[in-house]
């Protein structure tokens, strides 16, 4: 994915086809972490106020979900063009988008077994646990790329495998 300009609000981006359907892939999973995952308080547990963050966060969910659904069907997003292909988001689309990749990369952490650096990270490796392993690398890709476009257009490396930022 390649940050291409900024004009009038909105981000333009080139994407190749095999990036593209990665892109579909990852995005597919969404959501990955479990609404009991946040907890309201870690000291005074009030189950009616812990019910009440969990409608909202099943809420925001369907939101997320129900615009995601709608960008991955809309055949105007995603213009083909010789590189492959080249699409636009609005600012608070950017937002979103960002929240929903955050979602895969922590919600795969977490069923890596919250790993704490490469070595916990490979150790969690097995056939179960793999594909979260290259969600968790992906959507952090995708997130850098957008995140840079975000900040001015500088691309950034993650060094991986790394922890991500937790909701």
């Amino acid at each position: 994915m390649k940050f291409i300009k900024t004009n009038k609000g909105k981000l333009s981006f080139q994407i190749d086809r095999r990036e593209k359907a990665l892109f579909f892939q990852v995005l597919k999973l969404y959501p990955l972490v479990p609404a009991n995952h946040q907890q309201l308080s870690r000291a005074e547990a009030k189950p009616e106020d812990q019910e009440l963050l969990e409608e909202a966060l099943a809420t925001q969910h369907k939101e997320h979900k129900r615009k995601l659904d709608a960008m991955l069907k809309a055949k105007s997003r995603f213009q083909a063009n010789k590189q492959g292909y080249r699409f636009t988001l609005k600012d608070d689309q950017l937002e979103w988008l960002l929240q929903v990749l955050n979602d895969i990369r922590v919600g795969s952490w977490l069923l890596l077994g919250s790993p704490d650096g490469p070595a916990e990270t490979f150790a969690a490796l097995n056939d179960d646990t793999a594909p979260f392993f290259w969600a968790l690398e992906v959507s952090g890709h995708f997130q850098m790329n957008l995140l840079a476009a975000a900040t001015g257009g500088r691309t950034a490396r993650a060094e991986s495998p790394s922890a991500p930022e937790s909701e």
